[in-house]
């Protein structure tokens, strides 16, 4: 049975290999209300997308994932998070676009790091993600060769209806025969759009692992959550300063808070922002002398 918006966790039976099945649907499609996103961004954006979720599926811990991407080129900055819970949002912010058919023109100069939160008692991990001119599904690779040294295969699709892709890793501690490895990464990079129409399901792995034994695991839910709230944009106001904050206000008698990743709108009128940058109560409570 086929389900959307939902990750499924599997390992091969015979060979040391674990792997997730991802498809973003409803997520996908929310993540792309109120942007005007052309389509090679677009592609990139939902390549990302399904990427944290396979990555942030295995976290232990309360934790997240958050791909970044800054560059010189026309997709000058992409950012996607995903949780332990699978609550995930992404953003991404480009110009200039017309002549840039390739991933590579998109992200010229580009910088690329994925960073690991895994709880409040560790640290955070990141890791230098080294852009393939290729695509963003061969620099990930490269990042779980050689920052993470987890031998992987990933392949990503998206469309404008969904997203999604397949993760395999060799398990620590064992390694998969170079022929099956070999055979299991042109077996994975057959995974079509096509096939995540209608959702991520074990028929799909059987259908693309069909010489393997496979087990899958339940369906795990993913959904589109964004972590903004009044207390974190009144935050940003702070940030950007009281002179700054009262010179937007002057111009249109309010300021308005556009929150990037879900749209939301939050207005602040000459009251709202005086109490933002009011000063500690002070006690007046009467004292004894």
């Amino acid at each position: 049975m086929s389900v959307k918006d939902a990750v499924i966790p599997f390992i091969f039976e015979s060979l040391p290999v674990r792997g997730a099945l991802v498809q973003l649907d409803g997520a996908w499609k929310r993540m792309q209300e109120g942007h005007d996103y052309a389509a090679p961004v677009a592609e990139v954006l939902g390549h990302a997308a399904a990427a944290t979720a396979l990555i942030a599926q295995s976290l232990k811990v309360d934790g997240s994932v958050t791909l970044q991407i800054a560059s010189t080129g026309p997709l000058g900055m992409l950012v996607m998070q995903c949780t332990d819970a699978l609550d995930v949002r992404g953003m991404a912010a480009s110009r200039d676009v017309a002549d840039a058919d390739r991933f590579e023109d998109l992200v010229r100069g580009a910088r690329c790091a994925v960073t690991v939160d895994r709880g409040e008692r560790r640290r955070p991990y990141q890791g230098i993600v080294e852009i393939d001119p290729q695509s963003l599904e061969a620099s990930l690779a490269n990042y779980f060769d050689r920052s993470v040294q987890v031998p992987s295969h990933i392949r990503l699709q998206a469309s404008s209806d969904h997203c999604g892709g397949v993760l395999l890793q060799q398990m620590p501690g064992a390694l998969a025969t170079p022929d099956d490895w070999h055979r299991l990464g042109l077996l994975v990079a057959t995974l079509r759009s096509a096939d995540l129409a209608e959702g991520a399901s074990p028929e799909l792995l059987h259908k693309l692992f069909a010489e393997d034994d496979v087990r899958a695991y339940g369906a795990r839910k993913v959904r589109f959550h964004c972590r903004c709230t009044q207390a974190r944009v009144e935050e940003v106001l702070r940030f950007l300063g009281e002179a700054e904050t009262r010179a937007a206000l002057a111009e249109s008698g309010r300021v308005e808070v556009t929150c990037e990743y879900c749209g939301k709108v939050r207005t602040f009128d000459p009251v709202d922002v005086s109490r933002v940058f009011a000063e500690h109560v002070v006690d007046t409570t009467d004292q004894l002398h």
